[in-house]
């Protein structure tokens, strides 16, 4: 939390790492620190993920449910500080896809994982993002418990390039030198995000790799928190 009374604007930070057990919210402590400090509430969310120990379990729909839960519970805080009319999304790698789904619930149909939100994203910050699941490979056919064509009713609501038309402000940051996930993944999301009507802004440093989205002192990360100065949303 920042210093003082608030209300202060909300980020749900979303790490990545390919959805594996291995990887978790840790990594993300420096940006929310970072947010913090430039007057963001920062609610770094873990969630269940694919693989073994405590927060195995992930996969379809807990990781989802997961996410969904974890925003939605910011009102169950009732905390004065928190003003949740202005929350946005930051998330990296495979919290981008989480990120960008999340931004999507509103959309969902009824009854699906994640549905109806209680707290709905205002703006969403994508960092080297996985925006295609169907050309993320194998990791997202476990994600998702099957191919594009054995369960193409999850790729519908899970994969962000299938969710276009989100209806509220995006920001992409992607290296142009990421090794891990292309930068024509976010560069095939923006131009269809576009063609659907969406606000979308996609910026490519050209060094720093997978990671350098979410080093608090790098060119890609300061992109992003100029971005969210503008974004705070009144």
């Amino acid at each position: 939390m920042p210093g003082g009374a608030g209300p202060f604007p909300v980020t749900v930070v979303l790490h990545g790492g390919h959805w594996r057990t291995r990887y978790g919210k840790l990594v993300m402590r420096p940006l929310a620190r970072d947010l913090a400090d430039r007057g963001w509430a920062a609610w770094n969310l873990e969630y269940r993920r694919l693989g073994t120990g405590r927060r195995a379990g992930g996969g379809w729909p807990a990781t989802f449910e997961d996410v969904a839960a974890g925003i939605d519970h910011l009102l169950a805080l009732e905390d004065a500080r928190l003003d949740l009319a202005r929350v946005v999304g930051v998330g990296h790698s495979a919290g981008g896809q989480l990120a960008l789904w999340a931004a999507a619930r509103p959309g969902l149909p009824v009854g699906a994982p994640g549905a109806a939100p209680r707290v709905s994203l205002r703006a969403v910050v994508a960092l080297a993002a996985v925006s295609d699941l169907e050309r993320a490979g194998t990791v997202a056919h476990e994600l998702l418990g099957g191919t594009p064509a054995a369960v193409p009713e999850r790729f519908a609501q899970a994969d962000p390039v299938r969710r276009v038309g989100l209806g509220v402000p995006a920001f992409l940051v992607h290296c142009a030198d990421d090794a891990t996930v292309p930068v024509k993944r976010s560069r095939a999301y923006a131009a269809a995000a576009r063609a659907a009507g969406d606000d979308v802004e996609l910026v490519e440093p050209a060094t720093g790799g997978h990671r350098a989205p979410i080093d608090p002192g790098s060119e890609a990360w300061q992109a992003a928190s100029r971005w969210l100065e503008g974004r705070r949303l009144g």
